[in-house]
């Protein structure tokens, strides 16, 4: 059973099982926690305050690829 949060006027529908503590987040990646904060922080991961914590989405958490290093390709690059 998936439960969804109620949505407020300005907000979409969240999945609450897909929810997951930064800490649960950092085991999944094999990362600190701070790692994945820092990731929210840039915007790579998105994040929802609920029950008092800061949650990140375990599907986005588990698709998440890293940037490879480097300067990055500007669209008509070649």
């Amino acid at each position: 059973m998936t439960r969804k949060s109620q949505p407020k006027s300005d907000q979409q529908t969240v999945d609450l099982d897909d929810l997951i503590t930064q800490a649960e987040a950092a085991r999944l990646r094999g990362v600190t926690r701070s790692a994945i904060q820092g990731l929210v922080q840039r915007g790579r991961l998105r994040s929802v305050e609920k029950f008092g914590r800061q949650l990140v989405y375990r599907s986005e958490v588990t698709a998440f690829e890293k940037d490879k290093p480097g300067p990055k390709k500007i669209d008509g690059d070649d």
